[in-house]
């Protein structure tokens, strides 16, 4: 990993470093990075104003989506969905734009960290983005557990009352806490008065409303990078990463480590430059890519460049931004049992594959770490994953399956051992998981 370009926000800032402004137009934390001060005052001293639309500039938000595609910018999400389709996507006066910073990923925490260091880059994207789509409002998310977050961008929306670099109205919203809940119908399901869970959508880019207006939801590192490319341009933002995979992104990096914490690195970094910062405490042996949604690669694809096709090569999955790092001396069947349990107690309910499915999968490989399961075992777990997957009301039925069937995969060697009745030796290990979802 090139140093310069790596950042740990759980690093120390000295007193005696000199403030400076290299990386202004990449990086997301440069202004942490480079000493200055969160608040509103160290974001335009190091970033400047904001480039909003004068009065009358009717091509205005055009030239932002142009801006924006032609910076290959995709959304930090997830989903990598084209963020400048989604700026085209409304352009309806009194429409709603929903910032996600729920964080609903259990291994993430760059939401936090971004929130933490900086909350009006977030926030001059949302400004942005609400001016090109002719929003009436924006409405940031923060859920209702993660107190600090809602402190910092409580206190930086008031820093800007007033000042100009606001004019559309912004309030903060705190739906409960789940790892549904962050889904952006699930959102805007919540806003509208709902229950938050997601809803059925047979084509994930069918519009969203809210009090019958049209509704779009963003990730709030994609609006960040947005106020980025806005200021400096596509081709500072296309002077990192790779061709096909531009810009940084942030990970978090957690699990068998010395040092877990949020990186930002150019995107096409190789995934064991991504990990070695981080300081892996044994050899490694899998790294589950993407979250508790994602996927299991093995040790030999530490050489795979992070970014989505590559990863997808291998079997994994940029995803939620998160690498869980798996250390030799741990087991990935036991690892993976925590982490189907924990999704399963996620669900919404609301249909078959999530609440019968899921427990399901969950038991058999409990079964299979445990070693008590046969070959019958691993049969009905294939034939599982056939029935949940593509099944669901949403796709977090999808997720499990996507990452139990990698587990198997990846660990083969594991499940036959475990099939002829050998537990894992390293089974009684503390687990790599957060500890909210270890057990």
């Amino acid at each position: 990993m090139t140093p310069s370009l790596a950042t740990r926000t759980s690093d120390p800032m000295t007193a005696a470093r000199a403030p400076d402004r290299r990386g202004a137009g990449t990086m997301l934390l440069g202004a942490h990075r480079a000493g200055y001060g969160a608040d509103l005052a160290g974001h335009l001293a190091y970033h400047g104003q904001p480039p909003l639309p004068r009065a009358g500039d009717a091509g205005w938000p055009e030239r932002l989506a142009a801006a924006v595609e032609a910076s290959g910018l995709t959304g930090r999400g997830g989903a990598g969905f084209p963020s400048s389709t989604k700026l085209r996507s409304v352009g309806v006066a009194g429409a709603t734009l929903v910032v996600n910073a729920m964080e609903g990923e259990p291994a993430s925490t760059k939401d936090k960290a971004l929130v933490s260091c900086a909350p009006h880059l977030v926030l001059d994207g949302a400004q942005l983005t609400a001016r090109a789509m002719g929003a009436a409002r924006i409405v940031v998310c923060v859920a209702d557990d993660d107190h600090h977050s809602a402190r910092v961008m409580s206190y930086a929306m008031a820093e800007r009352s007033g000042t100009g670099v606001s004019p559309v109205t912004t309030t903060l919203a705190r739906p409960p806490a789940a790892y549904v809940s962050g889904e952006e119908s699930a959102l805007v399901s919540w806003l509208d008065g709902g229950p938050g869970v997601p809803t059925f959508r047979p084509v994930k880019g069918m519009p969203l409303s809210v009090r019958r207006r049209r509704a779009l939801v963003h990730n709030a590192e994609t609006l960040a990078h947005v106020a980025l490319i806005a200021r400096h341009g596509p081709g500072t933002f296309r002077s990192t990463g790779s061709p096909d995979a531009p810009g940084t992104t942030l990970v978090t990096v957690t699990g068998g480590v010395a040092r877990p914490g949020v990186y930002e690195i150019p995107m096409g970094t190789r995934l064991e430059d991504v990990i070695a910062p981080a300081r892996p405490t044994d050899a490694v042996q899998a790294v589950l890519t993407g979250g508790f949604g994602g996927s299991w690669v093995p040790a030999a694809a530490l050489g795979t460049p992070y970014a989505p096709r590559p990863m997808a090569a291998v079997g994994g999955v940029v995803g939620a931004g998160v690498l869980v790092v798996l250390p030799r001396s741990a087991c990935g069947i036991r690892e993976t049992a925590r982490v189907a349990h924990y999704m399963a107690g996620q669900s919404a309910g609301q249909c078959g594959p999530c609440v019968f499915g899921l427990p399901a999968l969950a038991r058999d490989l409990t079964d299979l770490a445990d070693g008590t399961a046969d070959v019958t075992t691993v049969r009905r777990l294939h034939e599982r994953l056939t029935a949940v997957s593509g099944r669901g009301a949403c796709r977090h039925p999808d997720g499990v399956a996507r990452m139990v069937h990698s587990a198997l995969t990846v660990f083969a060697g594991d499940v036959t051992a475990h099939v002829g009745g050998a537990p894992c030796a390293h089974q009684a290990r503390p687990s790599m998981l957060p500890p909210s979802t270890a057990r």
